[in-house]
C-alpha cells in the first residue's frame, strides 16, 4: 500500500497526476471515500496526466459517466445513483471496464461484483481541515 498525505485540493491534484504514469490501457480505479473528500480532484490529476485539461473534468453525478478523450480514453463513473448491479450492467459498465481506455469509478462499492478483481482501489479520508490521507492499493 501506498499512502500519500494531502494538504490542499492542489495537493490531491498533483497526486492524481503523479499516479497516472503507472495507469495503463483497460486498467480499472476504484475511488473510496466520503463525500467531499477529494475523488473529483484526484481524477482532475490523473485526466491532466493524460491530457485532458481539469477544467473539463467534474461528478458526473446525473450522466453517471463523462467520457474524456485524451492520449488513452478516460471513462469517469459516479456510481453514487446506481441502485443495482443490474442497472450498472444495462448502462454497459461491463464494456467500459473491458475497452482499451482507463476506467475512473467514484462509489465502486455500488457495482458489486461487476468491479474486476484486478481493479486498483484508492480510499481518500478527510483527516482535517485541508488535510487527505491516500491510500493506494
Amino acid at each position: 500500500m501506498k499512502i500519500i498525505e494531502s494538504h490542499s485540493e492542489a495537493d490531491t491534484i498533483e497526486a492524481g497526476l503523479r499516479f497516472a504514469e503507472e495507469l495503463g490501457p483497460g486498467d480499472v480505479v476504484c475511488l473510496h471515500g466520503d463525500l467531499g473528500a477529494g475523488k473529483t480532484h484526484f481524477i482532475k490529476g490523473i485526466a491532466m496526466g493524460f491530457g485532458v485539461s481539469k477544467d473539463s473534468v467534474n461528478s458526473p453525478t446525473f450522466a453517471l459517466i463523462h467520457e474524456y478523450p485524451g492520449s488513452l480514453p478516460l471513462y469517469h463513473f459516479d456510481a453514487y445513483r446506481i441502485e443495482s448491479e443490474q442497472e450498472a450492467r444495462n448502462i454497459g459498465t461491463e464494456e467500459y471496464f473491458y475497452a482499451d481506455g482507463i476506467s475512473l469509478v467514484e462509489w465502486p462499492e455500488k457495482l458489486g461484483t461487476l468491479i474486476p478483481e484486478n481493479a486498483i482501489h484508492i480510499t481518500i479520508k478527510k483527516i482535517g481541515e485541508g488535510l487527505r490521507r491516500i491510500e493506494i492499493a
